[in-house]
């Protein structure tokens, strides 16, 4: 008998290799410790680089390890680790940046002046470093806000002041003492969103991935030393605290869970709105309406004026800082989609009309922030959005459509949208933001913009390790394909 190839009995079989659709079993210990190494690198690189060795290498390096946790980071989120497999591998890549110095922004170093204003007796929010601070500290701060008061909330100004008067005002001890009060806020968040997650049903692993292993949350929380990660801490660890004791009205834990917001308000204060939320879910607890509504609303303005009033007292430190709430807008930032306009203006009409525009934008975001938070706690009222996701979308809109944008502003939304968008198509561009953000700022603390060339360089020396590193991990059969 004749076989013919293409017949029943021979059929004519194509065997087409491809990549593996599924991550090998090791992939997650590959993930794990190549994010710690792209951490360590970070770490070398800006040392070198703090240390003017290296040059457009030594950032290049940094660059690379800023770009490798961010991959490993990508690829990881196709995995399926348990939760705490998952706080300990934040843990890891946590520890080289500790001993980091600073990264992404300076601003530790105005943290530092301000303490010393604060300790020679002085209100930071009326009195700037160039006015009450050393010289040799001055010299550390940001141009910008050498001659500027703090904008900060009374709480952390007597962090500020304990830390100097603790370290005498050495930099190097009281960048190590801001650093734990960062570390201290972000195992708060690390309690906390697990716990929002449960409320919305969403996978506590998939919000922890997005809202505590997130790059944005290594750089900026603790790299860079920012305040917000005590802000964010006490937010939603209260947030959590008064959720949970609104089914069997326990009044206690309810209060204690406002306080923890209002002392959160009390470093930074978008955290106020966190107070709408719990304020709006206590009112639909007792039955929903306007009047129980508008109850609950002088409740909570009744309990963060409390608190403002302690802190501003206990700590000494006055009430300067209301008026020192606008010291961040003074700069124009250009990621702020309000300012876009007045730039176009600038460019076409000259410097007078693109910052009148720029004052009108913002004018006009402030009122679309108020618009939009009204429609959603009329939505919360009438159950037809969780508490976390109201809390989530009013922080995006405060982001968004806010005066000045940082990247590490983008945390105060995605850390609670973390814990309630289900896997999809809008998790996925939380994602993408987060990590393009992640990539947005190089890891250099203060202003950069007389080293665009040695950044350039350093930006193709780190592109050229990543995309080595990421062959790599293919090879050792790691797909970004969904698991």
């Amino acid at each position: 008998m004749t076989i013919r190839p293409g017949s029943t009995v021979c059929p004519v079989q194509t065997v087409t290799y491809r990549w593996p659709t599924a991550v090998a079993t090791d992939t997650p210990e590959l993930l794990r410790w190549t994010g710690f190494g792209g951490a360590l690198l970070l770490t070398a690189g800006a040392w070198a680089v703090s240390a003017r060795t290296g040059g457009a290498v030594a950032l290049g390096v940094a660059i690379a390890g800023a770009g490798l946790v961010v991959l490993t980071w990508a690829l990881l989120g196709r995995t399926r680790p348990d939760p705490g497999w998952l706080r300990r591998t934040a843990a890891w890549w946590c520890a080289p940046l500790l001993l980091a110095p600073p990264l992404f922004s300076g601003d530790v170093f105005s943290y530092l002046a301000q303490g010393e204003v604060a300790a020679n007796g002085l209100d930071p929010g009326m009195v700037s470093p160039a006015a009450g601070a050393s010289a040799e500290a001055v010299a550390r701060v940001g141009v910008y806000w050498r001659e500027t008061p703090s904008p900060y909330g009374p709480l952390f100004t007597t962090v500020e002041r304990a830390i100097t008067e603790v370290t005498g005002g050495d930099p190097v001890l009281g960048i190590g003492l801001y650093r734990l009060v960062a570390a201290l806020g972000l195992l708060l968040v690390v309690w906390a969103v697990p716990r929002l997650a449960a409320m919305t049903g969403v996978q506590d692993r998939t919000a922890l991935w997005l809202g505590v292993m997130n790059p944005l949350v290594l750089w900026h929380l603790i790299g860079g030393v920012h305040n917000d990660a005590l802000m964010l801490g006490l937010m939603l660890s209260g947030t959590v605290v008064a959720l949970h004791a609104l089914p069997e009205l326990k009044w206690w834990q309810y209060t204690a869970g406002v306080v923890l917001i209002g002392l959160g308000a009390q470093v930074k204060l978008p955290a106020l709105v966190a107070l709408a939320v719990v304020g709006t879910a206590l009112a639909r607890r007792l039955g929903g309406g306007w009047v129980r509504f508008v109850a609950a609303g002088l409740a909570m303005v009744a309990a963060a004026g409390v608190v403002s009033v302690v802190t501003s007292l206990a700590g000494g430190s006055g009430f300067g800082w209301v008026q020192a709430l606008g010291t961040p807008s003074k700069v124009n930032s250009w990621m702020a989609p309000t300012n876009w306009p007045g730039y176009l203006a600038g460019a076409v009409f000259g410097p007078e009309a693109g910052q009148a525009m720029i004052s009108s934008a913002r004018i006009a975001g402030l009122v679309l922030i108020l618009c939009g938070v009204t429609v959603l706690v009329g939505r919360q009222l009438r159950g037809r959005i969780s508490e976390v996701t109201s809390l989530g979308m009013m922080m995006s809109l405060i982001v968004v459509l806010g005066p000045v944008i940082q990247p590490w502003y983008l945390l105060w939304a995605v850390l609670p949208l973390a814990a309630c968008l289900p896997v999809g198509t809008w998790r996925t561009r939380v994602a993408v933001l987060a990590g393009v953000f992640a990539l947005l700022v190089p890891p250099l603390a203060g202003n950069f913009a007389g080293r665009v060339p040695e950044l350039a360089a350093a930006y193709v020396v780190g592109i050229a390790l990543v995309g080595g590193a990421y062959l790599l991990l293919r090879r050792a059969r790691v797909s970004v394909a969904q698991a």
